[in-house]
């Protein structure tokens, strides 16, 4: 996977990119980043890379020739490629899980981080080919975003991870294993067994690897009802999910009934 990234501020990543999984997927060669400064694809004195809005209002907007020509200049490194040009933006598609492993099927990917208020529309209507806002609040900039979507992305990459059954069962993963299907993780647990009185659940020592899996998934359906049961609506489950979802509710209903 290579990912190409158009931004005034390269030296942002510069930490982000020798820490942690970035770094091992560099280090092994799953991942190529490449950073490029847009102030390089000017051509006055200054470097300038924004200017006012038309029609007035507050705020500077990223002009359109900038974009096009770092863009332009990575399409002809590699003529005859189609990869996705993604503009980080609130008014981007959610970045989700699902979209995450759309992403890493490709590849290549190009990310512009915009700033300011914004980038010139054609920008968006006419180069980019994907919007992806990373969550729906306001940054300064797509830095970060492009930090988060390489980040989500180069995960599920084959031997990032080392295990490659560590991403099937994150938190909206949606493969199957213990968790699987798009909801939340179960509880997880290490050493000490017995730490100030807050004890492991038993089930979890036992050995007993099947009475364990139905545990976690029992206890990620019940998570998922209670902390985002809006996930709960994407499906399908199976006859022992459904099962188990009936008496998680119908518990927590005997409990508030004997509260009231």
């Amino acid at each position: 996977m290579i990912f190409d990234v158009v931004t005034i501020f390269p030296d942002f990543f510069a930490s982000i990119l020798e820490h942690g999984l970035l770094k091992r997927a560099r280090a092994g060669g799953q991942a190529n980043i490449r950073l490029h400064d847009l102030r390089d694809f000017t051509d006055d004195r200054h470097r300038t890379v924004d200017d006012r809005p038309f029609g007035g209002g507050p705020g500077m907007v990223f002009k359109p020739e900038p974009l096009f020509r770092a863009v332009e200049r990575v399409k002809a490194e590699a003529p005859g490629e189609a990869f996705p040009v993604i503009l980080l933006s609130p008014q981007g598609r959610l970045l989700t899980q699902a979209v995450a492993e759309e992403l890493a099927r490709k590849e290549r990917l190009v990310l512009l981080c915009g700033r300011y208020e914004g980038v010139d529309e054609r920008v968006a209507e006419h180069l980019a080919t994907d919007e992806i806002s990373i969550g729906d609040y306001v940054l300064s900039g797509g830095e970060l975003a492009a930090a988060v979507v390489m980040e989500t992305v180069t995960r599920l990459l084959p031997g990032v991870l080392g295990n490659e059954e560590s991403s099937a069962q994150d938190s909206f993963a949606r493969a199957e294993g213990p968790v699987g299907k798009g909801i939340l993780d179960c509880p997880h647990y290490t050493r000490p067994a017995d730490f100030r009185g807050w004890t492991v659940p038993e089930i979890l020592l036992s050995g007993n690897h099947e009475e364990i899996r139905r545990w976690r998934r029992r206890r990620a359906l019940e998570k998922t009802w209670r902390k985002r049961p809006d996930l709960l609506a994407s499906g399908p489950f199976s006859d022992d999910d459904r099962k188990m979802l009936e008496e998680i509710k119908r518990a927590a209903c005997e409990a508030a009934a004997q509260r009231g």
